[in-house]
């Protein structure tokens, strides 16, 4: 991930020779032979057309999902689940080498951080997996995934020069060999390998650099990768294209966020937004591969003080699904992947500083994990349309008009044609892609029996409606015993039962639609179907107006559900397992059954003569199952045998029915509170004798030069998560007038400064701002040969990503780059401060929680000692009136607030969403909060920038049927004090679900811990 604007404006500066249609710096590409690479394995090939996965064409639909955003490993399963029920064979991930190495030269994939339960969820759910660790990922994380540790390398990042390359040996030897176990070689899910991540720009630094490239994929060779390399150039540059020589990929492959990511006005396209040459570039580029998209927007994130994940969610919605996607389609798309599908959390400070705790990013699938965006519904339509048409794969894209198939320029077509009568497939969309407008239109087709229009039949016409994208089909297998001539409504699926088909299309509210059926069967009409049918010339017309109400017609063995689009969202098309694996009988097309109704279908599978169905529901419905597998007379939905009827179809009807269950939710202001300073440090007679000195007087930081006698740079000493708290000492002269400081937290970060006990001022920030010049009055504050300590709070909201190559923009410090006290006359004080002591996290890259992982805790008092785990020592808080975040503080400091509460959820049963909802309040005190739920960190709150307020937090890491401990520490930034309007637990819709046994992620509780401070 991604570009901001004025990255895209830098970008387009070096990148223009990379910008033309021949290779990087304008020379044309040489196109090498079959890979050598190929010789590794042979279970994962590849033409210009398409993957092949054991020897079977492979269309790979694929959504972004990353397992460190959601730490609950019992989920996992959950996620992969809904993504296949989309539609979804692959998922693509990044692995976050912070989370992983976060001291150098140790690498701890374990605890909370394990990833072989994922890699397992996978195999269960029957889902690809394209491989993605960097070590470099971008990815809207802290250092784009770089270690703090790295700000003290003295090699440039992400080029061989230095000592930037031998640093990721360790993290990429460990991680590679844990992708390369499972491997489909070694019977895992791992089909594809990603080296580096959008490595597509150098600044002050030879560019492209093939060698830094080669590097990394060598890496992984040595570790076992066996499986095809494909790159995500930042755009379809060319860069490593195969035949560019050294570092070249075997397969090239690029990202695509045409819309951006400002969700402030969503319902704004802007023109020329939508790319139209995305074919003829890959054709120049990497011609001898399948065109890959291995980044195409799924939504956005959004940064501090912005619109909102619901608003981003409306910009990326299901509209743009349908425009833009099926736009990639007409491109010959073939690797096609969607970031992100599912979101997550930015939990335990793994956030980069340009967005806050959630990372629902306006995907399919919302944070909390529900599924009830009208975008899932669409993808899934979509991605069953895709596995049921392998013919697609062999298609041409042609060039786009508005006059060669339609007889309305306001319409533009776009033919993808194949050769032999194989079927072709024309995306239509309006020509001014932005359209709300609704417009009739004809269609000019090339098929076997010649050059037809249509609707054929009665004058009618078809309708594109606001924002639409259509694919009407010619020539059109229905498996070995039926073809369409054409279909003007989009397929959504098509299965063989026995000796019987079924095909579903869908169009529309109120549309007409119509196909041709080559051949003059028995037709019969059944459920009300108000369809014509003509026969002539061997072929079979209906036509049909899409309604509410399901219509069928039979054409002698096959049967047609006449949908429309609402009704052919209720429609699921779960994989039996074959042959003891989840992937099904094949990748394209395999063995399934077809069920309506249900808020998810999961899986089903045969057992004997039962049918076995894992779904959810969040309400009473009747389910209808289509093509129940031959042999089959039993229905088992969630483990429970299930009554059903059989209908005139011979479908299965069975009802479900869901009671809305007791959930006992408690006030949390009503919740036993207690309270403890977490800013002892300003109090008198404080003592900092145990705490790390700022004693190096040289820094190897390249992006801020050390202006101070010491480094006050946090990762210089090893903290590089969470608050940072400063202590400078000096002896007064009494002529001290002001101090002036210069401190970096990342966007959005505040700052407060004491004077002994006294509060000098903050900056409180009101945006993005990154850093901040304050002055502070010292005047008549200071008396001669007294000793005074200066305290600093900072607000670390994580490091800089580095994107561009040669900025080393990670390596931009936290903390304080420059002081200085002045005295009255202007001129600098002879006061000297020092010594200077910090704090972040205890322990720094020597981190005390080691299930949790190196980020998770900051540098506060309560986090020092480990009062936000569970179970704290209450006899060193106070308790009773006053200590609850609700009441909060009179003055600027900080304060820890915890307390225990119970629930008893049917979490057996029931999905039940929960998160923890600050209040807001006219006129209220800025201030910020940090949440802590059993130990995790799952909240960061501004509550003078936003936009979040609420926080999802999942199942697992709440305990749905137990004692729960929730710690807040609100941050007081102003005079005046502040306090939290309001706090409470929230509940989502309770869903029936058949999922799996979700498991308490079980952190450590609290013990006292040794060498605090």
């Amino acid at each position: 991930m991604k570009l901001s604007a004025a990255l895209v404006a830098a970008l387009s500066l070096p990148a223009c020779n990379a910008l033309t249609l021949s290779g990087p710096g304008g020379r044309p590409y040489n196109i090498i032979r079959e890979p050598e690479k190929r010789a590794l394995q042979d279970i994962v090939t590849w033409d210009e057309h398409s993957l092949f996965i054991r020897g079977e064409r492979a269309m790979m639909f694929s959504g972004e999902y990353h397992p460190f955003r959601q730490p609950v490993a019992s989920l996992h399963l959950d996620v992969l689940q809904k993504i296949k029920a989309m539609g979804f064979n692959m998922v693509s991930f990044y692995v976050d080498w912070a989370l992983l190495e976060g001291k150098r030269g140790e690498f701890r994939a374990e605890d909370v951080h394990d990833l072989e339960p994922f890699f397992e969820a996978a195999k269960q759910a029957g889902i690809y997996l394209l491989a993605r660790p960097g070590p470099y990922i971008n990815a809207e994380v802290s250092g784009g995934g770089f270690p703090g540790w790295l700000q003290r390398n003295t090699g440039v990042l992400r080029t061989n020069s230095g000592d930037f390359l031998p640093s990721t040996d360790n993290y990429m030897a460990h991680i590679c060999n844990i992708i390369a176990k499972h491997q489909i070689t070694n019977g895992g899910p791992v089909v594809l390998f990603q080296p580096e991540n959008e490595y597509s720009y150098g600044y002050k630094i030879p560019f492209p650099n093939g060698n830094y490239m080669q590097y990394v994929i060598d890496q992984a060779r040595r570790a076992g990768i066996v499986m095809p390399m494909i790159n995500n150039d930042v755009g379809p540059y060319g860069y490593y294209a195969p035949g560019s020589g050294t570092g070249q990929m075997d397969i090239y492959g690029h990202d695509n966020y045409p819309l951006g990511f400002d969700c402030d006005k969503p319902d704004v396209w802007p023109a020329g937004k939508l790319p139209t040459d995305l074919h003829q570039r890959h054709v120049q580029q990497s011609p001898k591969t399948p065109y890959a998209i291995v980044e195409f927007q799924g939504g956005s994130y959004d940064p501090w003080g912005g619109s909102g994940v619901d608003q981003c969610a409306a910009l990326v919605n299901h509209e743009f699904a349908r425009v833009f996607n099926k736009n990639n389609l007409a491109a010959g798309v073939a690797i096609f992947s969607q970031y992100m599908i599912y979101g997550g959390t930015n939990w335990g400070n793994l956030g980069h500083p340009g967005g806050y705790t959630s990372y629902d990013y306006g995907a399919a699938i919302k944070e909390n994990r529900v599924i009830d965006r009208e975008k899932y519904s669409e993808i899934k339509l979509q991605g069953e349309f895709l596995k049921v048409s392998p013919n697609y794969l062999l298609t041409v894209p042609g060039a786009l008009s508005t006059t060669a198939y339609s007889d309305n320029a306001a319409i533009a077509v776009t033919p993808l044609t194949a050769s032999n009568n194989t079927g072709n497939f024309y995306v239509v969309r309006h020509a001014d892609y932005a359209s709300t407008d609704s417009v009739s239109y004809k269609m000019k087709l090339s098929t076997s029996a010649g050059a037809i229009t249509v609707p054929r039949v009665g004058g009618a016409t078809l309708t594109l409606s606001r924002r639409d994208s259509k694919i009407h089909v010619t020539d059109y297998p229905v498996g070995p015993d039926h073809k369409l001539l054409y279909s003007t409504a989009e397929i959504f699926t098509w299965k063989k039962f026995g000796n019987q088909t079924v095909l579903i299309l869908y169009g529309g509210a109120g549309e007409t639609h119509e196909f041709g059926y080559v051949g003059t069967p028995t037709v019969s009409q059944a459920e009300a179907s108000a369809a014509s049918v003509q026969a002539a010339s061997g072929i079979t017309v209906v036509q049909w107006r899409a309604v509410s109400e399901r219509q069928s017609i039979r054409l002698g063995s096959l049967t047609v559900y006449l949908l429309d689009r609402n009704a052919a969202y209720n429609h699921w098309v779960p994989v039996l397992p074959a042959n003891g694996s989840a992937f099904g009988s094949s990748v394209m097309n395999p063995a399934a059954v077809i069920i309506n109704g249900g808020y998810l279908i999961r899986s089903a599978s045969v057992d004997g003569a039962t049918l076995n169905v894992k779904a959810d529901f969040n309400k009473t419905t009747e389910m209808e199952v289509i093509g129940a597998p031959s042999g089959t007379s039993k229905l088992r939905v969630n483990g429970k045998d299930t009554k059903y009827t059989a209908n005139s179809f011979g479908n299965w009807v069975a009802k479900v029915t869901v009671d809305s269950p007791a959930m006992p939710i408690p006030d949390l202001g009503l919740v036993d509170w207690h309270k403890i300073d977490s800013l002892p440090e300003i109090q008198p007679g404080y003592d900092d004798t145990a705490w790390p000195v700022a004693n190096h007087n040289t820094s190897n930081n390249t992006v801020e030069p050390l202006k101070t006698p010491v480094s006050l740079y946090a990762s210089d000493y090893g903290f590089n998560a969470g608050t940072l708290v400063f202590r400078g000492h000096f002896t007064a002269t009494g002529a001290e007038k002001e101090l002036k400081l210069t401190t970096k937290g990342g966007s959005a970060f505040s700052y407060a400064v004491w004077l002994n006990g006294t509060f000098l001022g903050s900056y409180r920030n009101d945006w993005s701002w990154d850093y901040n010049d304050g002055t502070f009055s010292l005047d008549k504050r200071t008396t001669a040969g007294a000793a005074y300590v200066l305290t600093v709070v900072v607000d670390n909201m994580g490091l800089n990503e580095d994107l561009n190559s040669g900025w080393d923009d990670m390596k931009s410090p936290r903390g304080i780059l420059n002081y200085a006290i002045v005295s009255a006359d202007g001129a600098p004080s002879a006061t000297v401060i020092s010594p200077w002591k910090l704090t972040g996290n205890l322990g720094g890259e020597s981190y005390k929680d080691r299930f949790r992982g190196p980020l998770n805790e900051g540098g506060l008092f309560f986090e020092r000692q480990g009062y936000h785990y569970p179970n704290p020592p209450l006899d060193k808080f106070t308790k009773g009136k006053g200590s609850s975040p609700m009441d909060g503080l009179d003055k600027p400091g900080v304060a820890f607030y915890t307390g225990m509460f119970t629930l008893n959820l049917p979490a057996d049963k029931y999905d039940i969403p929960l998160s923890v909802v600050f209040g807001t309040a006219q006129g209220a005190k800025p201030y910020r909060a940090i949440l802590y739920v059993n130990g995790f960190q799952f909240g960061k709150l501004a509550s003078n920038i936003g936009p979040q307020t609420e926080f999802p937090v999942p199942e697992g890491i709440i305990d749905h049927r137990g004692d729960n401990w929730i710690g807040i520490a609100v941050w007081a930034v102003e005079d005046g004090g502040a306090k939290v309007p309001s706090l409470k637990l929230k509940t989502g819709t309770p869903v029936l679900t058949g999922r799996e046994t979700v498991h308490l992620v079980r952190g450590p509780k609290y013990t006292p811990r040794k060498n605090t401070y």
